[in-house]
């Protein structure tokens, strides 16, 4: 069989277009700690489960690997900015952004889409990222259009 070199393997993934999430949680010296992640998908109805993919470089991937709950947030159509600030380096990424906060301390950024608060069940290791488990404890949904990630940029849904 074939190998796929990277290149080809990224621009195969490119095409697939998906919603932008950004997933929240607290450190453990109760910081507010984010990041954009587009690997995201429902796993499991019943028990309700969803699961995300952290990249073992990210800066906040130690953290997440040990936080007990975290909230997976879809971000609209306007929010590409945000998107921007939490995938990248700013050590302040919660200034500035309007965000309330649930019962158990964890920021949820205004505007959104929907959010989904789970309780981690399990972790995988796969190549150089990691696989999240979560238990859906809490679902909301608003109203608007989705921001989604296409060919390595950003879109908006044309209907």
């Amino acid at each position: 069989m074939m190998s796929v070199d990277a290149d080809t393997f990224r621009s195969v993934l490119g095409r697939f277009a998906s919603g932008v999430t950004i997933v929240t949680t607290l450190g453990r010296d109760g910081r507010d700690l984010g990041m954009t992640v587009t690997s995201f998908c429902s796993l499991s109805l019943e028990p309700p489960l969803v699961l995300i993919c952290i990249d073992k470089t990210a800066a906040m991937y130690d953290t997440f690997a040990s936080a007990p709950r975290f909230i997976v947030q879809i971000l609209s159509e306007s929010q590409e900015a945000i998107a921007r600030r939490f995938s990248g380096p700013d050590p302040n990424r919660f200034d500035g952004i309007g965000y309330v906060r649930e019962a158990g301390g964890i920021a949820i950024i205004d505007e959104i889409l929907a959010y989904i608060h789970c309780r981690r069940v399990d972790a995988h290791q796969a190549g150089d990222h990691s696989i999240y488990i979560g238990e859906v404890e809490e679902a909301v949904v608003y109203e608007g259009r989705p921001l989604l990630r296409y060919r390595s940029g950003y879109a908006q849904l044309e209907r």
